[in-house]
């Protein structure tokens, strides 16, 4: 064939980290060096020797560097097959390459600037790029290809040994069509969103997520996993948020902090959450963060008890305190940790502290459920979405009825249905949750109101769905409560309606479910 004695390797990437150090490598193993652009400037100070791409096509960069490796010399380097394409490649001076080490324009980073503007955003997608890495992955049998810095160090020791495995350069070559393959999504849903008639479920859904961390373990010991960052929009975020001190976190961990989190900042109001098994266990609204924690520890201490805890506002040394002093806690989770709030924490190393960052929840347009070959897509079911409260029985509940009423509506969306949540002056009373009957999650909900002496007859009753039967508004009468708000929708709103004012039980419609399942 064409090749010279001496290996090549193709280098352009967007992402510079980690490029000086593998070049250099490279070069003390013999490699020429060829390049394009900023990375063939860099690397030329450092004081290394390369071959522009226009040296080695006979054709210079055209279109302002929209095309510069889109040329026989380069593809046919990359794609040539030992035997079969000897005599093309002789007959046309066409030398190997050995090693391909690109990644792409950002565009991820270039469309999350809200100051770009389409034509920009089009300019940012590569071309080259995506031909060169899917090229040199195809012939794999021969060519190595390397997206992710996080693979020089291997390649450099696997040349340092002679020659990469075939082994190897299949998983790069699979690397290589993931990265491609991912870049190509994020664009199409760039495109699609901006499309006049797009659909919102597309006929072919495309999600790429980027793995952040393999876990310890699942949901149970015996069950691998791994935690993946998507591109959604900036926000709040348990996964995106930075740990800033304790133990490695769990699959479960990152569950309940999640949900803890979500349900804070449905309040524009200083609150605390603590969750357990993925459920509240207790929520408290107040003035401080320390009040509003003792009256979400005060819901449910004994579920309180190894669980998380968030709040929607930077954390202070007052309220970390108040959590050190009074539980064992696996996580705590707010927007961002004051300094003096991470020094008090710091005396319990082991507590997992996040930064989840600012701006509100970052929700992804769309939720996915995992079923056995496939999935579930569905639009997220967004805080603040319900209409007007419309009052169906005579009695109209007080003003602070209709508060508290509002307090228990924004807590359920986030319990587990059949959900049940009774709460008075900005605390959760009892919550009741995953139960198969609502009749049982009002039962359980009102046990634990009586377990901590919280006089029923001054708070309200939140349901997340319709009560199909006249029997929730009959329990809730014998505990007293005052007030419930609830979706309304069954075909016996009329006798729901009636019981709630046979007991003299202020009854607010939202028109809206909000099963969590």
């Amino acid at each position: 064939m064409g090749a010279s004695a001496r290996r090549r390797a193709l280098i352009s990437v967007a992402d510079k980290k980690g490029l000086i150090p593998l070049a250099e490598e490279l070069a003390g193993l013999s490699f020429e060096l060829i390049s394009t652009g900023g990375t063939a400037s860099l690397l030329r100070e450092a004081g290394l020797e390369v071959t522009d791409v226009a040296a080695v096509t006979g054709f210079p960069e055209i279109m302002d560097g929209r095309v510069k490796t889109l040329h026989p010399k380069i593809h046919g380097g990359l794609l040539a097959r030992p035997g079969t394409d000897d005599a093309v490649a002789a007959e046309h001076g066409i030398g190997l390459i050995d090693l391909v080490v690109v990644n792409l324009y950002p565009f991820a980073s270039v469309i999350a600037s809200p100051d770009t503007s389409y034509d920009d955003a089009i300019e940012n997608i590569d071309i080259g790029g995506p031909a060169m890495i899917r090229a040199a992955a195809k012939n794999h049998a021969r060519v190595s290809v390397v997206v992710e810095a996080a693979d020089y160090e291997t390649i450099i020791e696997a040349y340092g040994n002679g020659e990469p495995s075939f082994e190897l350069k299949r998983l790069l070559a699979a690397k290589a069509y993931a990265h491609t393959a991912a870049y190509d999504a994020m664009i199409a849903e760039y495109l699609r969103e901006r499309s006049g008639n797009a659909e919102k479920f597309p006929q072919r859904l495309l999600l790429t997520f980027a793995r952040k961390a393999r876990l310890r373990y699942g949901e149970n010991p015996h069950q691998e996993a791994a935690v993946y960052v998507g591109s959604g929009p900036a926000g709040a975020s348990v996964i995106r948020g930075e740990q800033l001190q304790g133990k490695e976190l769990s699959f479960n961990n990152l569950v309940d902090a999640d949900t803890a989190l979500a349900c804070a900042l449905a309040f524009a109001e200083t609150t605390c959450v603590i969750v357990k098994h993925a459920n509240p266990c207790g929520v408290g609204r107040a003035k401080t963060q320390a009040e509003a924690y003792s009256k979400a520890y005060e819901a449910d201490p004994t579920s309180a008890f190894g669980g998380v805890i968030a709040f929607n506002r930077e954390l202070d040394a007052a309220a970390a305190d108040a959590v050190l002093d009074n539980q064992f806690v696996e996580v705590i989770v707010a927007p961002s940790v004051g300094r003096e709030a991470l020094g008090r924490l710091e005396a319990k190393p082991d507590v997992r502290v996040l930064a989840a960052g600012s701006g509100g929840p970052a929700l992804a347009g769309l939720a996915v459920t995992t079923l056995e070959g496939g999935l579930l897509v569905q639009d997220v079911d967004r805080v603040g979405g319900d209409g007007a409260i419309e009052i169906v029985t005579r009695r109209g509940p007080s003003a602070a009825e209709l508060e508290d009423l509002k307090f228990a509506w924004q807590v359920v969306r986030f319990v587990k249905s059949n959900a049940i949540v009774l709460a008075a002056r900005g605390q959760t009373f009892g919550i009741g949750a995953g139960q198969m009957s609502r009749i049982m999650s009002t039962r359980i909900a009102a046990l634990q109101a009586a377990e901590r002496n919280f006089p029923l007859d001054r708070a309200v009753l939140a349901s997340d769905a319709f009560f199909p039967f006249r029997d929730n508004v009959d329990l809730a009468a014998e505990h007293g409560i005052r007030a419930i708000i609830q979706p309304g929708g069954s075909r016996r709103d009329q006798d729901v309606v009636a019981a709630a004012d046979e007991h003299g039980i202020a009854m607010a419609f939202t028109g809206r479910r909000h099963f969590r399942h």
